[in-house]
């Protein structure tokens, strides 16, 4: 009998893979939800596996969605923490003066 790819784990690996994406560029937020997303699809595929190991294939892309929704979710997390602290201390104008003097240095070296 041949096997039969498992369902959910390539979404799950695609959800991780965004998840680190979107955490980078989109300020987090995005990252942590898909992040969830995918280690819950994640965790489902295998317990689909676990039910029957014999009929299914692509255990493989389970381990590897569930590691890089992990990772997206952690990178997010980290983000909106640090997001959460410049807001909180005012902190915001020292990073927008980073931002110019480095956007100002680029253009006189052009």
């Amino acid at each position: 009998m041949e096997k039969q790819k498992l369902p959910g784990a390539q979404s799950s690996l695609i959800l991780g893979i965004f998840s680190i994406v979107t955490a980078c560029c989109c300020l987090g937020l995005p990252g942590v939800i898909m992040g969830y997303l995918g280690y819950n699809k994640s965790k489902t595929a295998k317990a689909t596996y676990d039910e029957n190991p014999e009929q299914y294939d692509g255990l493989g892309n389970v381990e590897a969605g569930k590691i890089t929704s992990l990772i997206g979710l952690g990178l997010g997390v980290l983000i909106i923490i640090r997001i959460i602290y410049i807001l909180s201390t005012n902190d915001i104008s020292e990073v927008s003066d980073r931002f110019m003097k480095a956007y100002t240095e680029a253009l006189e070296n052009q």
